[in-house]
């Protein structure tokens, strides 16, 4: 069994905080983006590729 701490992490995308690997987030690790569904929820919304900022 492994510890906590020997377990990847990465930075959430919307609070920054760090977080550690799931094993519900096992197949799709690499998409996982947000800590929480509350982080997920807040993100910051999409640019279209179409726009260009002034």
């Amino acid at each position: 069994m492994r510890r906590k701490g020997d377990l990847p992490t990465k930075s959430c995308a919307a609070c920054g905080r760090p977080f550690a690997w799931r094993r519900k987030w096992a197949a799709v690790w690499e998409e996982v983006k947000y800590c929480s569904d509350a982080c997920r929820r807040r993100r910051p919304p999409a640019i279209p590729d179409d726009v260009t900022p002034p």
